[in-house]
């Protein structure tokens, strides 16, 4: 019989492959330049692949959702408060991301050495990017907002640069697709659910790769910057994240012990084989029949509140997702010797907590988001293969925290709007007519 391995176990082993391959390449003469010119090459082919399809996956994911309201009444109570809600929990994400980032500086454990070694191996101009910088230190307190609505949505979808504006006209056409007729806008409905299906297998298609990417990216990190400090400061990246999400569930538990009355070890029985699922799948799509179970009958939330907020949460409820990238957008820029000023800062906020509505509820969307989000500080699109080794494991906890985030929000909303009761527990032969 033939063993097939799930794609994660894949990962772990081209992650480890590229590093004991890096470090057997460092230690032979030539070594590193045969890595660099013909191993790191399939490596940056993995990186574009990435940001080949980050404005087709918002535009597709965002209109999509938006649309799938099909009602814009709806979004004056129950919709209202889910949005509101789901889109405070994210600014909280990205702000603790943001606060614990820089209070730890995992990027700053990096030595000059390696860094100004990265700098030079990973940025084919790094003069750029600190003009770049210079720009918008420059610019004004309103610029992001002022950059937010552009004049031309055929140019602003040319650059990754400018991901925000493409968020913003994702939105504002979604709105416009409610707003019409279901009869006018039927086809170009079915054509975006269709193009958002396509996007996905893409998605897909490109993590088949993703194994042999991480090799590729692993062992030229390994050849072109030895030191184990680059290695330490990972851990330190890592350690981070891990924080900021156990942080998030502790807001959330909080939370609905504040506006349900309900004890913190009732919440969490009752959402772990979700959590469990989402761990192990990666995927808040994947688990949302699981999640749906177990907020109805063993949360009491009512299914009319629940069937509406929970596929919601899905599509636009990405905490962990928005908590990571703040993260790692601050520490690639540490690992760069970059400083970024407070109001690039507030512009990651924005730009993490918008793009993190467009991330799929599949693996690997959010490192796909992520590149939005450096590309607006003008972090280096190539830092990505410094965080792409402890990813996959980061991934698996994120999920978690945005599906643990779907199952606090629905009690939420259900007790505002008088939807939220006592569990009912159903066993699998209760319908089973002997």
């Amino acid at each position: 019989m033939k063993l097939k391995l799930a794609l994660h176990w894949k990962i772990l082993i081209g992650m480890t492959l590229g590093v004991l391959f890096g470090l057997m390449m460092s230690l032979l003469d030539g070594g590193k330049g045969i890595v660099q010119d013909w191993v790191k090459p399939f490596g940056k082919i993995f990186i574009n692949a990435l940001k080949l399809i980050a404005i087709p996956l918002i535009l597709a994911a965002l209109i999509k959702g938006v649309s799938d309201l099909k009602d814009i009444s709806k979004l004056s109570k129950m919709g209202g408060r889910t949005i509101g809600i789901y889109l405070a929990t994210t600014l909280v994400a990205v702000s603790i991301g943001l606060f614990l980032v820089n209070i730890i500086k995992p990027g700053n454990s990096i030595t000059e050495s390696t860094r100004t070694e990265m700098v030079s191996n990973y940025t084919d101009n790094t003069q750029t990017y600190k003009e770049t910088a210079k720009r918008q230190k420059a610019a004004g307190p309103l610029k992001p907002l002022e950059d937010l609505v552009t004049d031309n949505i055929f140019a602003s979808a040319t650059s990754n640069r400018n991901m925000l504006q493409v968020i913003f006209f994702a939105v504002f056409f979604g709105i416009g697709l409610i707003l019409i007729p279901p009869e006018l806008g039927s086809t170009v409905k079915h054509f975006f659910d269709g193009f958002n299906e396509v996007i996905l297998k893409m998605v897909d298609l490109i993590m088949l790769a993703a194994p042999y990417g991480v090799f590729a990216l692993l062992a030229a990190i390994v050849v072109e910057a030895p030191s184990v400090d680059l290695f330490k400061a990972l851990a330190w990246y890592s350690l981070t994240v891990v924080i900021g999400l156990f942080i998030m569930i502790c807001i959330y538990t909080l939370l609905v012990f504040l506006i349900t009355k309900k004890p913190p070890r009732f919440f969490i029985n009752g959402i772990s084989p979700a959590q469990l699922l989402a761990f192990s799948t990666s995927s808040s799509a994947a688990t949302l029949p699981v999640t749906m179970e177990r907020v109805t009958e063993h949360l009491g939330v009512e299914e009319e509140a629940a069937s509406f907020v929970l596929p919601i949460g899905a599509t636009i409820n990405m905490d962990g997702t928005s908590l990571y990238q703040a993260v790692a957008a601050v520490f690639i820029a540490q690992a760069f010797g970059m400083d970024l000023d407070f109001s690039t800062q507030l512009g990651i906020i924005a730009t993490a907590t918008l793009a993190s509505i467009g991330s799929a509820a599949v693996p690997g969307a959010g490192m796909v988001m992520l590149v939005g989000v450096m590309g607006y500080a003008g972090i280096p699109e190539a830092g990505l293969a410094l965080i792409f080794a402890v990813d996959r494991p980061l991934d698996m906890c994120r999920t978690m925290v945005n599906v643990t985030g779907d199952g606090a929000v629905s009690m939420i909303v259900a007790k505002s709007v008088g939807k939220l009761g006592e569990p009912q527990i159903k066993n699998w032969d209760d319908h089973y007519k002997g």
